[in-house]
């Protein structure tokens, strides 16, 4: 089941149906953000879908039921192989072959032992299928569900803008705006696809951000509404009351410390709070954090800082607590000993205890660098 000669055409259509999976990305949670194409006898494109949110169709029977009958006969391109197994919906191997489709290409292998299966069911029913057209683009794809699966955690990328010379503000704390427009455009399609954002007091008190992804009706033609959850980490209570991301919806992830009156106040405004300390009852527990997120079924945060809480993600024992950095560097220079950098903390006293990373891209952004750098799975 296995193809090495694929052709230009089947990786165009591929190709289209990782684009459909992204569309889904933080709707789909905690089911991975699968896309699928059907090509008629023809050759003609008749059915598009993604996953839908938990409960309803996947992908395979979005584009299904926009084929109808135009399916059978067809072919079938999806990102992960189909599942064969009852859970919230019926399995999608049912539906395929009911359909009629003659053949199956899906590019990467279902992790979840309780969805595997999906290609032999195919296979045999009389289907071709192949397996491996664009296997590499679906595992990044598909990461931070692969990593969910795994650990319960979600995968999280940190982000953060700097000049040439490495500050993220200037002496007066000024941060805005660091990086060009473009970049901008691009951190809001990350956030998007986010389930949720992690962000420290500081940064909530240096910037009152909003913390949501505000995209131009065109990029947001056929995506479902969605924005992620905003997480405010602040053990003591430090933000004001009045602080925009104070709404319903969102989370303070606090300690024992915080004044139960404000702790209230918070509430009342329709923000969750939730104690997640650790022994000292100074710190928040970050592992707690992220494996709280896990149990709601995120899949993918997004760590925006600032400083101090980066470097607790990054060099939080045994292992780093982040999966991958976006690292946007601006054609700038703001200068100043003390304008603060993307990383507080201690830090190291050798290079060679450096946090390393191990696949790095490099892509413009406007007039920006934006550096792509992923930690080497465990």
């Amino acid at each position: 089941m296995m193809s090495d000669s694929f052709t230009e055409v089947d990786i165009t259509h591929m190709k289209r149906a990782l684009e459909l999976g992204q569309m889904g990305r933080g709707r789909s949670s905690p089911n991975p953000a699968v896309g699928a194409v059907i090509v008629d006898e023809a050759g003609n494109r008749v059915g598009e879908g993604f996953t839908m949110p938990p409960g309803q169709a996947h992908a395979e029977v979005v584009a299904l039921g926009m084929a109808g009958e135009r399916a059978r006969g067809g072919t079938l391109y999806v990102t992960l192989e189909p599942c064969a197994s009852y859970g919230r919906t019926p399995p999608c191997t049912e539906a395929i072959i009911k359909a009629g489709i003659k053949r199956v290409f899906y590019a990467a292998a279902d992790p979840n032992p309780k969805m595997q299966g999906g290609a032999e069911v195919l296979h045999n029913a009389g289907i071709d299928v192949y397996f491996g057209l664009l296997q590499e683009e679906a595992i990044e794809a598909h990461a931070p569900f692969f990593h969910w699966l795994k650990t319960r955690r979600p995968y999280v990328i940190a982000k953060y803008a700097m000049t040439l010379d490495g500050k993220i503000a200037t002496v007066t704390g000024d941060s805005r705006w660091v990086s060009c427009e473009a970049s901008r455009q691009e951190v809001y399609k990350l956030r998007d696809e986010c389930d949720s954002i992690i962000v420290g007091a500081g940064t909530v008190l240096a910037d009152d951000p909003l913390l949501t992804a505000r995209l131009p009706a065109s990029y947001m033609e056929g995506r479902l509404p969605h924005q992620p959850v905003p997480v405010v980490l602040d053990s003591r209570g430090r933000i004001p009351i009045t602080a925009k991301v104070v709404r319903p919806g969102a989370i303070l992830v606090t300690t024992a410390q915080i004044n139960p009156e404000l702790r209230k106040a918070f509430e009342a405004k329709g923000m969750e709070t939730l104690l997640l300390e650790q022994d000292s009852s100074v710190r928040v527990d970050l592992l707690a954090l992220l494996e709280e997120l896990g149990r709601r079924g995120h899949l993918l945060s997004l760590l925006e800082g600032g400083g101090e809480l980066m470097s607790s993600f990054f060099f939080s024992p045994p292992r780093p607590l982040i999966n991958k950095v976006w690292a946007f560097i601006a054609p700038k220079v703001a200068g100043g000993l003390v304008a603060p950098g993307p990383m507080g903390g201690v830090g190291v006293n050798f290079m060679r205890e450096a946090l390393q990373f191990g696949k790095v891209a490099y892509r413009q952004s406007g007039v920006d660098l934006l550096v792509e750098a992923w930690l080497p799975e465990e």
